[in-house]
């Protein structure tokens, strides 16, 4: 049904239930007082299905239906490995706590009805399902284990929490260890589990690539590009014509560097820069990714539903094929390219005085590298500077003005988490050899600081020219949230100011400059981090609380981001003669859509790559069985201790492992204290430890503490 149509039937439909006159009733009984024709029974279950989802209305056990109290919500079930869950309800500050018998049988990302029990000044929101709404799993990704009549398998996604009964004859073949894909063919309930049949064996869990071809599976990430597609970037050119240049605003004499990762092959963002007087001038200029992807083509139909490009340990997923990515599209130097332009005069207070936004031509001199530009500007390297000798005046003026912007931003609050990622590096057979942190330094703080600045001077151009755009929104805070961090920092000797419920990003800032250099850093760092909101994809101009600014876009890579690409598309189309009111309308129908599948396909990606990150540590550490390292206690819980080395790799020394004590945990300190040697350990404090096993299926790392 059309999605107008839907709307408007199921507002008549709830005007309907909502009236005095109105008494609980069965389908039927409402389809023959609304006089719904034979033909369209099935268009008028979808309204009113439709309005179930959306909370609006119920059924009672009876089957008559009747407008939600206020203790009735809609949501997505949340699993736990131990059968309880927790409900995330849309625009609800505090998610609901569901116990294992009160679930219904739900699966994790279900769609739920549920109806709340209590809702207690200090006590967690706790309910029940009542009903499922969609089911979100068809297929689900695990390991095979067999016993003599049947087999079982075990989710790899641990908030799954049940394992998955299969039949004899549905095994297809699968032994012990196999990573496999399942067909659900029976939810289960609250006492049984699901059932399923084995529909592909991925490999075996020990041979070299199945782990990530599993993530791969359980997340339905595409790999390959459908056909129409293929055909579309088959007619795309390799260089640009001069028919495409024209009219176009012509950088081709400006000196102009990409810098970028080493691996990097995908170049969609390149800097001019220059001064006069006081005055900078500043040119951000990103790859015209939308002259070659049209809307409503298969190309774009295809990088919509993939919403971002993925950056797995051994590969890459781009949103776009390689023709494009790392072709046309891609900035490499010595070759003309068309871009759009962001050009900013900002003065020595960092603030854009004046910008222009244009179609370009560019021509880039030289493709840099972060290791490059650092050892110009870090290391001062004879070799490199000689190298680039003609770059050299450039790039000082690049880290001059860095300084400045960066200096502005934290003036106002911008809160900059610098706390370590980890790189991976993997030998032929995909086998990790080495962790380390991810090198943040001049070079690539230049980049981001640029990328900050253009990013928001697009947004809040087009905020005041009232045109339908996507904005990169951050929500402040929840209160709850920051007082438990408030809580959490005291024990550290840490304070933050918070004002009427609101707490300024600055007081944020100023807690992880205190906590620089300290022991506890990496964890009051990710901390602060989790008590702040996911920034996502917004129509609307909502602020952007971490960067503390009211103006924030995504602009400068749309080779891997579409959000980028569909605001170049507004943004050429505004600079071609405006949009007409036919337009106006278009963007702002889509646009909610559009932002919507964009926060959902980020946050998969960030998903799947954490996982894949979590595989490679714990298969990393299996290595090193018995070794011994230093570590900080980095998370406190009555089951054990959460220690995290220096290279980002976390593991557990369980309680029942502290053989010299009985620890008792103190949830509102955050310590673990034994009984009888009054011994005590704390959050940030310094530990050494040994490890003693790693389990890949459940994702974790064992150790001991070694006494010094």
């Amino acid at each position: 049904m059309d999605k107008i149509i839907l709307e408007e039937r199921k507002k008549v439909l709830l005007e309907f239930i909502s009236s005095k006159e109105y008494q609980p009733m069965k389908l039927k009984d409402m389809a023959a007082i609304l006089q719904v024709p034979r033909n369209e029974k099935s268009d008028f279950r979808e309204v009113v299905e439709a309005l179930i989802a959306d909370g609006k209305i119920e059924a009672d056990n009876a089957g008559k239906y009747r407008i939600s109290d206020n203790n009735t919500k809609t949501g997505v079930f949340t699993g736990t490995q131990r059968g309880f869950g927790f409900v995330i309800v849309e625009g609800e500050a505090e998610d609901i706590f569901i116990p294992e018998n009160a679930t219904r049988g739900a699966l994790h990302n279900d769609k739920v009805l549920v109806t709340v029990r209590e809702s207690r000044t200090g006590k967690r929101m706790e309910g029940e399902v009542i009903r499922i709404l969609e089911r979100s799993n068809t297929t689900v990704v695990g390991t095979f284990e067999k016993s003599k009549n049947y087999g079982f398998v075990i989710p790899d996604n641990t908030k799954f929490g049940k394992d998955i009964f299969i039949q004899k004859e549905h095994t297809k073949g699968a032994v012990n260890g196999h990573k496999v894909i399942v067909k659900l063919t029976n939810f289960g309930d609250k006492d049984k589990n699901p059932e399923g049949r084995v529909i592909e064996i991925l490999g075996h869990i020990n041979d070299p690539g199945v782990d990530i071809k599993s993530v791969i599976a359980a997340y339905n990430l595409p790999l390959e590009f459908p056909e129409e597609v293929m055909k579309q970037v088959e007619t795309t050119e390799e260089e640009i014509s001069e028919e495409e240049i024209r009219g176009r605003k012509d950088l081709r004499k400006l000196q102009t560097v990409t810098i970028d990762g080493e691996d990097a092959k995908d170049l969609d963002d390149a800097i001019t820069i220059s001064k006069e007087g006081d005055i900078y001038r500043l040119g951000v200029h990103i790859a015209d990714v939308s002259h070659y992807v049209r809307e409503n083509t298969p190309l774009d139909k295809e990088a919509l539903s993939r919403g971002t490009s993925i950056y797995l340990v051994d590969r890459v997923i781009p949103m776009l094929p390689h023709k494009l990515s790392n072709g046309i599209c891609s900035l490499n130097a010595g070759t003309d390219r068309l871009a759009l332009s962001c050009i900013m005069d900002i003065d020595d207070k960092g603030t854009v005085i004046g910008h222009e936004i244009t179609e370009s031509v560019i021509c880039v001199d030289r493709r840099m590298t972060y290791t490059s530009v650092k050892k110009i500007l870090e290391e001062k390297d004879e070799d490199e500077i000689k190298e680039y000798e003609e770059l050299v005046p450039m790039f000082l003026l690049m880290e001059e003005l860095a300084e400045i912007l960066r200096e502005k931003r934290n003036k106002r609050g911008s809160i900059d988490f610098d706390f370590p990622e980890s790189k991976i590096i993997l030998n032929q057979e995909g086998h990790p050899i080495e962790i380390k942190p991810y090198d943040r330094n001049k070079a690539t703080r230049i980049i981001e600081d640029f990328m900050l600045i253009a990013n928001e001077t697009v947004a809040e151009d087009y905020f005041w020219q009232e045109i339908p755009f996507v904005y990169r929104s951050h929500e402040n805070p929840d209160s709850e949230k920051i007082k438990e961090l408030g809580i959490f920092i005291n024990n550290f000797g840490y304070s933050i100011r918070i004002s009427q419920e609101e707490i300024h990003p600055k007081e944020l800032q100023k807690l992880l400059r205190k906590v620089e250099g300290t022991p506890e850093e990496a964890l009051i760092s990710r901390l602060t981090l989790r008590s702040m909101k996911r920034a996502k994809y917004t129509p609307d101009s909502d602020g952007h609380f971490g960067l503390a600014t009211k103006y924030y876009s995504h602009f400068t890579s749309p080779i891997r981001r579409y959000p980028d690409l569909q605001i170049h598309r507004i943004i050429k189309e505004n600079l071609k003669g405006g949009l007409s009111e036919k337009r106006y309308n278009h963007y702002h129908k889509i646009l909610p859509d559009v932002s919507r599948q964009a926060s959902i396909t980020e946050r998969r990606a960030d998903d799947a790559e954490r996982d894949v990150l979590k595989l490679k540590k714990v298969e990393y550490m299996s290595d090193r069985i018995g070794e011994e390292f230093e570590g900080v206690i980095s998370g406190i819980t009555n089951w054990g201790m959460y220690v995290e080395l220096p290279n980002t790799v976390e593991g557990l020394v369980r309680v029942t492992d502290m053989e010299d004590d009985f620890y008792i945990y103190d949830e509102e300190r955050y310590t673990m204290t034994g009984e009888h040697t009054r011994k005590s350990y704390k959050l940030g404090q310094k530990v050494k430890v040994r490890v003693t096993a790693t389990d890949k299926l459940q994702k974790v790392i064992d150790f001991e503490l070694v006494e010094e």
